[in-house]
């Protein structure tokens, strides 16, 4: 068996591991029994994670003498819904799913937030395992134990902090990610960098291109890199009161543009992610707080990757600055009604603030829109 890269989330009585290596889907049971008091798991997915890995997941819980049974839901953001949790729920009270118990989340970030999300008010939090599959999940929402669904007025405005008991991040499950979900994903990806990291930034200019092409043992690496960097600032702000905001780099934007676009696949939230942070890096040089070579690096990086950089790169109409500001206003981060930003101060020099003068924003929308 290749190299396992574990990273331990030391967090106390909800501490757990992060897996990274190639082939631990096959071993599954052999991972997870141990966690089990009973053998047997309750696994949620979705059509396209399913039709790639379900078997190969069932076998290897099998290999381990786990038996499982599985719910197979829609592919897309918009099963982060009030309609699909309590379908989980209710399919999860069917199964008679114990506390004592464990539910694996096999998918993308939807599924992981969704199932975790269950998992965290069924008979008030029973245990749950991240499987995850893409990218965009291995490096980012798999890690942390943030859970929760979409609400019409905006993403993530529901849910709860559940920490997973292990995370297992298969490389081998990144072959079947179609190019365009692989990016999406790098999108977080390079967020690590920009926000904190200026060396890992200099990595991945050198060495993503052979990634996104296959090299796992890069792919090990970036994954390796970025799940330490999120697990140390979870270990520091569990639950978001200060330094772990900065993992919200160009989200403000982003989640405001994916509410815009219906949460469909006109804009994955990977591609939001990188059109976002390349706008917290424009809005920062116009504000004087880091020069005009961070944002043009930055552009010529995801230009180089083929990534959606600019408004003009998402298919179909958008609202108006104020429809977007409006949208905005309704993050996560909004404290006392004002609106929080991650800007920086160069690369690998993020920060949280409150004081973006509305006039520059305007500025930078009408540009982006124009």
């Amino acid at each position: 068996m290749s190299k396992i890269d574990d990273v331990r989330v030391n967090l106390g009585e909800r501490s757990y591991t992060v897996r990274v290596g190639r082939g631990l889907i096959d071993r599954a049971g052999a991972e997870i029994a141990p966690l089990l008091r009973r053998p047997r798991v309750a696994v949620v997915s979705e059509e396209t994670v399913a039709a790639a890995q379900l078997a190969r997941f069932r076998a290897g819980l099998e290999g381990g003498g786990v038996a499982m049974e599985a719910l197979i839901l829609p592919p897309g953001e918009a099963t982060k819904s009030w309609r699909h949790l309590e379908q989980v729920v209710e399919w999860l009270i069917a199964q008679k799913v114990e506390r004592g118990d464990m539910v694996v989340a096999l998918g993308g970030g939807v599924i992981g937030d969704l199932v975790g999300f269950a998992a965290s008010v069924l008979r008030r939090g029973v245990r749950f395992v991240q499987v995850p599959t893409s990218l965009l999940a291995q490096v980012d929402s798999s890690v942390g134990g943030k859970t929760g669904i979409n609400s019409p007025l905006g993403k993530n405005l529901v849910g709860a902090f559940h920490q997973p008991s292990l995370v297992l991040c298969d490389i081998d499950a990144l072959d079947t990610l179609p190019g365009r979900d692989f990016l999406a994903g790098y999108g977080e990806v390079v967020k690590y960098g920009l926000l904190g990291d200026a060396a890992f930034f200099d990595w991945l200019d050198a060495n993503a291109p052979a990634m996104a092409a296959g090299d796992k043992d890069l792919r090990q690496e970036a994954v390796r890199h970025a799940v330490r960097m999120k697990a140390d600032l979870v270990e520091r702000d569990e639950t978001e009161q200060g330094d772990r905001a900065l993992l919200n780099l160009g989200h403000t934007f982003g989640h405001a543009l994916e509410a815009a676009t219906g949460y469909s696949d006109r804009l994955l939230h990977g591609e939001g992610v990188a059109i976002g942070c390349l706008l917290a890096f424009d809005l920062s040089a116009r504000l004087g707080l880091c020069a005009q070579e961070a944002p043009e690096r930055v552009a010529e990086h995801l230009a180089r990757m083929g990534m959606k950089r600019r408004f003009a790169d998402i298919p179909g109409d958008l609202p108006g600055r104020d429809g977007l500001i409006a949208l905005m206003a309704q993050d996560k981060k909004v404290q006392d009604g004002a609106m929080r930003f991650i800007l920086a101060r160069g690369i690998g020099e993020a920060f949280v603030t409150g004081e973006v003068p509305r006039a520059a924003l305007e500025r930078l929308l009408d540009e982006a829109l124009a």
